[in-house]
């Protein structure tokens, strides 16, 4: 009964894990495209599904586009984007910079990313509500007994302190990777 909440709780910790993918750390990392998307003949798109995407310097993205007509499409989501880089391009392939984050701009970083980690462990302790709730519905309909339910709450509660613990880990290893010149 209680593995569908506990697979809610997991479902919070990969979208988590996706945001901070997403989140650039001085280094070029091609998954902080994924949420841009381009217009390929009247489908939006995602870059990688429209281009190969590699990284040849640490801090550098070259993103080669099946289709020439492609690259000022990609450009112009690039530009649109809240990504903070300049797209150059060379007629074939669309290269992306990365400079070196600034304090501030890691620091800025940083709180984004406890922000993030909060929604997500408001979203587990949602989910822990969700099963109590449940729970004390069993037990009014005599589904449970008045053991039975003070068990699983306490199972419920150990699952929620494990992903909040999680959640905290994941913050925690995130704001190094940012705050790490």
């Amino acid at each position: 009964m209680l593995s569908q909440y506990e697979s809610k709780m997991e479902k919070t910790m990969e979208s988590l894990a996706a945001e901070f993918s997403g989140i650039r750390a001085g280094r070029a990392n091609p998954h902080i495209l994924d949420k841009l998307r381009v217009d390929y003949y009247g489908v939006s798109s995602t870059i990688q599904q429209v281009a190969n995407v590699t990284v040849p310097e640490a801090r550098t993205l070259m993103i080669t586009p099946w289709e020439n007509s492609l690259i000022k499409e990609i450009e112009k989501a690039i530009m649109i984007s809240d990504l903070g880089v300049t797209p150059n391009n060379d007629g074939k392939n669309i290269i992306i910079n990365f400079p070196e984050l600034t304090e501030e701009r890691r620091k800025e970083l940083s709180k984004d990313i406890k922000k993030r980690g909060e929604a997500a462990k408001v979203a587990i302790r949602n989910i822990r509500r969700d099963a109590n709730d449940a729970l004390k519905k069993m037990n009014k309909a005599n589904e449970i007994s008045e053991d039975e339910l003070k068990a699983n709450e306490d199972k419920v509660q150990k699952l929620t302190d494990k992903y909040i613990a999680d959640v905290d880990k994941a913050i925690d290893t995130k704001t190094k990777e940012i705050m790490t010149v």
